[in-house]
């Protein structure tokens, strides 16, 4: 009975434990890029919406330009960490392909599937960013025209 365990294990494909420390190592990265992104929104929304009822109380009419900065930067930022966080997946996606038996370098550099994703300005008007942001966007230049009116 014995050799019948023995034989049936070494039947079992081998982990390899580096690629595993890898793949776990990229896979940490890219939680953390999704993290980093949605503390990005987060902060976007709440410095927006204080900006904006400064300016919709009619005290700082010049605050309201002001939130343009934030708006921007915070887009920029998320489209950056969006980014990175595709760069990650497909290098993840690349060394998860490979033969389990090869042996790994530990490579965290994404400049090998850059190619396979889009520029930074792509990934800023993808459909999740740009109807994010896009909306913050469109809410603060609809305050700003309704408080220059003086309409709100």
């Amino acid at each position: 009975m014995s050799n019948e365990t023995s034989s049936s294990q070494s039947n079992a494909p081998q982990i390899n434990t580096g690629r595993l420390k890898h793949l776990e190592m990229l896979q940490q990265i890219i939680t953390r890029m999704a993290s980093n992104s949605f503390l990005v929104k987060g902060w976007s929304v709440t410095l927006l919406s204080a900006i904006l009822v400064l300016t919709a109380q009619g005290k700082v009419y010049a605050m309201g330009w002001v939130a343009v900065i934030p708006v921007a930067a915070f887009w920029l930022l998320d489209g950056f960490f969006l980014r990175q966080e595709r760069l990650f997946r497909k290098l993840y996606d690349r060394y998860r392909s490979q033969p389990q038996d090869m042996p790994t370098d530990f490579s965290m550099d994404t400049s090998v599937v850059s190619n396979e994703v889009g520029a930074w300005g792509q990934v800023m008007v993808s459909p999740a960013l740009l109807i994010f942001h896009g909306g913050l966007a469109i809410l603060l230049a609809i305050t700003l025209l309704l408080s220059r009116c003086k309409l709100i």
